[in-house]
């Protein structure tokens, strides 16, 4: 029965469990569609790729396969348009969570994380992160071959170009690709001159130059002759390198490559020990660059700040550092803004972040409070629809009650002039009952406040509705000592109020009247007489009077 009150309330917890439950994988169904739409964009379309990403709320993700995908996307959007990827330190979340689950999105993830330790000035970080990936197993040549251009481009950053050849001749080796091939020949020429084998780095520029002629290529031939020169230059070829200057002036396409070239001339000339020359030359390429827009004074300076100096060195025995500290403090500056510009993106992401989190916390606390609110709603009806339900089911009770006790009375009405045992306890029944009788027909507040009075009085009766011992008395009279027989027998098997149920099926009262008389549902009686054929053993086809009327030995 209590089971059948509690049942509402168990129900709407269960229906917000299904709502909350329905609404957290509607958003997520949403948010695993525009990944998937954003994954599909992401290469051919990053920009269009971010405005998707833009669409979630990264702070809304509840599923960890989601949120590594998420950022995957995002730092390959930025990977591809080459932009800034300080910002995407979160990429790590995805390296770690794809590491045993994924293995593409493992080995993509980790070379966005390297590239992100990177751009966040951790380039020794990133290219253990990269050679350590590289050397597993098994790793597909697709996924090798950008793991390798990652490496190639980080490598030459941080001049690591020892190893560094070796990973591009790995590409050469891997990638079939043409326009790839020409590039990778370029950057392997380069880390062989900044590893002091310029030999090799000139064979291959010598190549490439041959390329761009035949391919007719402009301006990569004009890029690879400029190269040229200062591979001659670190091989002592001075005179060769001049010419080779002297040709790219009379054909150069590019008016911002003339204060280089009059600079290599000066540097030529000055290993040569023409310094006079040399001071010429210099002078020439600091008048290209007065002036002049498309050109990086700084850098520029920092190659011939140098040379100024050593020229005037030569003439005078002296180098004045107060002209090269404008330079240093003027690198250094631009390097601390980098550094700034830098410390600030890190900073600005991790504001968002925060800012994405207090944001989903104060909705999060909203929909607590929203839910909490709905739920005390729902139970305080359930509790007002559980009282009414109680208050209905005692007045029925009371109903039922009123009516068993109309019938004794009727019954015994019709029957007085019968002096048969079970009348005669009847009769003894309803001389107690009778204003109980009287009071239940009406079941209002005030007669259940009687009832509650009458129980309560301190008399014989302990505050049952009925007088037990006279009951026993009667019930030993009429049918030779039974109650005293069953409570020697049984009196420590069952309890007082299975006895009394007991007394009163052996005077023939049914159960509802036995509810009547001891105040107890007929549901409670109904279990109660399950108790008694239990510890009595009685069969569940046999009569337990029967059962007793032999066991008692009437």
């Amino acid at each position: 029965m209590k089971l059948l009150y509690r049942c509402p309330l168990w129900l709407a917890l269960g229906v917000l469990i299904v709502a909350s439950v329905g609404i957290s994988c509607s958003r997520s169904q949403r948010q695993a569609q525009i990944l998937a739409e954003a994954e599909v964009l992401v290469c051919s379309d990053p920009d269009s790729a971010l405005a998707l990403l833009n669409d979630i709320d990264v702070s809304d993700i509840a599923e960890d396969s989601l949120k590594a995908l998420y950022y995957l996307l995002n730092a390959s959007a930025h990977k591809i348009n080459e932009s800034s990827m300080v910002s995407d330190s979160l990429i790590r979340f995805s390296f770690e969570y794809y590491r045993n689950r994924d293995r593409d999105r493992f080995l993509r993830s980790g070379d966005l994380y390297a590239l992100h330790l990177f751009w966040a000035g951790n380039g020794k970080g990133a290219l253990a992160l990269l050679d350590s990936i590289i050397s597993l197993p098994d790793v597909p040549d697709r996924e090798r071959i950008e793991l390798l251009q990652s490496r190639m481009g980080v490598g030459g950053a941080e001049y690591d170009c020892e190893k560094n050849i070796g990973y591009i001749k790995r590409l050469l080796e891997l990638d079939s690709d043409s326009a790839n091939r020409i590039e990778y020949l370029y950057q392997l020429c380069e880390n062989y001159q900044y590893a002091n084998n310029s030999d090799s780095a000139l064979i291959i520029i010598n190549d490439l130059i041959d390329y761009a002629y035949a391919n007719r290529r402009e301006d990569d031939q004009f890029k690879y002759v400029y190269e040229k020169i200062g591979i001659l230059e670190e091989l002592g070829r001075y005179e060769e390198s001049n010419r080779v200057v002297d040709y790219v002036l009379e054909n150069a396409p590019h008016n911002s490559a003339l204060p280089y070239l009059y600079f290599w001339k000066a540097l030529n000339y000055f290993n040569m020990g023409m310094f006079d020359r040399s001071s010429r030359e210099l002078a020439i390429a600091d008048s290209c660059v007065k002036g002049r827009m498309d050109v990086d004074h700084n850098y520029y300076e920092s190659f011939a700040g140098p040379i100024r100096e050593f020229l005037a060195y030569r003439q005078n025995g002296k180098i004045r550092l107060s002209r090269l500290a404008p330079l240093n403090n003027s690198q250094r500056e631009q390097f601390s803004r980098l550094e700034y510009t830098r410390l600030e993106a890190e900073q600005n992401a991790l504001k968002q972040e925060n800012r994405a989190l207090t944001l989903k916390a104060q909705n999060e606390r909203k929909t607590a409070i929203l839910i909490i609110a709905l739920l005390g709603a729902v139970i305080i009806g359930l509790v007002a629809l559980w009282n009414i339900q109680k208050r209905k089911r005692k007045t029925i009770e009371a109903e039922e009650r009123a009516e068993a006790l109309q019938k004794m009375v009727d019954d015994l009405s019709a029957s007085k002039t019968l002096s048969s045992e079970h009348e005669s306890l009847r009769r003894a029944m309803l001389q107690q009952l009778g204003i109980i009788k009287m009071v239940a027909e009406t079941p209002t507040e005030q007669n259940r406040d009687m009832l509650r009075k009458i129980s309560s009085i301190d008399s014989d009766t302990n505050g049952a509705l009925v007088n037990w011992r006279n009951v026993c008395e009667i019930i030993d009279n009429l049918y030779s000592g039974f109650y005293s027989r069953l409570h020697a027998q049984y009196g420590g098997l069952l309890t007082e109020k299975e006895e009394q149920i007991i007394v009163f099926m052996m005077a023939g009262f049914s159960t509802k009247e036995i509810g009547v008389i001891t105040s107890q549902s007929a549901a409670t009686i109904y279990v109660r007489k399950s108790s008694i054929r239990k510890k009595l053993g009685v069969p569940e086809k046999e009569d337990i009077m029967a059962f007793l009327r032999q066991s008692v030995a009437l």
